[in-house]
């Protein structure tokens, strides 16, 4: 018996997730189709994962980062470095906020030292800014905005800049590394079948496992476009509907597969009788499909 349509891979399981990494597994995937889905994710989560980047600082009494402010160690190119190596989370439905640094405590200045308004969290709040001597006074106001990858300052830009403002290239993504390695795994009698392993470390952020189920639904929606239709609810139930849902070794799985059953609408629709006439299907085989359909709906 010939195999008429291309089985549909596993779940995405969790292997571990701590902090702002985590490992993540898709097994079951068709020849081939390991390296064809994890490049295609991978670049998705490098390019297209939204987040928060510094992109214009205001330092009151400064014309441009090329100078010093009294007062303070580092000059004004280094502080707005370190300021963008803050990491922000913003909820809200804005697109972009200003936030103010205002300071004349003297000592070492920290993110925890930036006024925040309650839509906007710091994740590294120890991340350190500049050094400032006692007495002397420093503020800064500076604007985060969402965005996507990488954007150079010209296209940040818009007209003539202000007075004091400055103006670099802004790093959106929340990603610090991702890469994914592909293996051989067994699916009934066959040992070529793919699973996809995914390493992840985020910014903090985002989670890495919101990382990963984002990239799959951008991957789905692009795919969707090129047809003209939305299909998010549709494919949704589609995948939630799969046979490999089903708590069935991989031999029978792939023996339901090669029949042309890939969901279990359809086997739920067959007769015990229809069933038992497929090739290799036993009575033990056919308990356990009942059993498993049963499971799988209450």
């Amino acid at each position: 018996m010939f195999q008429k349509d291309i089985l549909l891979p596993g779940e995405l399981k969790v292997v571990s997730e701590e902090n702002n990494k985590g490992v993540y597994e898709i097994d079951g995937l068709y020849p081939g189709y390991g390296h064809t889905l994890g490049n295609s994710l991978r670049r998705i989560i490098l390019s297209s994962i939204p987040g928060i980047a510094v992109t214009r600082v205001f330092v009151d009494g400064v014309a441009h980062e090329f100078t010093t402010i009294d007062g303070v160690k580092e000059d004004v190119i280094n502080i707005v470095l370190n300021l963008k190596r803050v990491v922000f989370k913003l909820d809200s439905t804005d697109d972009s906020m200003m936030l103010t640094l205002k300071t004349d405590k003297g000592g070492k200045i920290t993110a925890k030292d930036i006024t925040l308004p309650t839509q906007v969290e710091v994740i590294n709040p120890d991340q350190y800014l500049f050094t400032i001597e006692k007495g002397k006074k420093v503020k800064i106001e500076f604007e985060i905005t969402k965005g996507l990858g990488y954007v150079a300052k010209e296209d940040i830009k818009q007209g003539k800049l202000a007075p004091g403002e400055i103006i670099m290239d802004s790093s959106f993504t929340p990603i610090r590394r991702v890469s994914y390695d592909v293996t051989s795994t067994r699916v009934g009698d066959r040992t070529d079948f793919n699973k996809i392993m995914f390493k992840i470390e985020t910014d903090g952020s985002i989670t890495p496992t919101d990382v990963i189920r984002k990239s799959v639904q951008i991957m789905i929606d692009q795919l969707s476009a090129i047809l003209g239709i939305v299909l998010d609810d549709e494919v949704s139930r589609s995948v939630a509907d799969s046979i490999v849902h089903l708590d069935l070794d991989e031999s029978l799985l792939e023996k339901l597969a090669k029949e042309g059953i890939l969901n279990v609408t359809s086997l739920e629709k067959m007769t015990d009788d229809d069933i038992i006439s497929i090739d290799s299907i036993e009575n033990d085989d056919l308990k356990k499909i009942k059993k498993a359909l049963k499971k799988i709906r209450k």
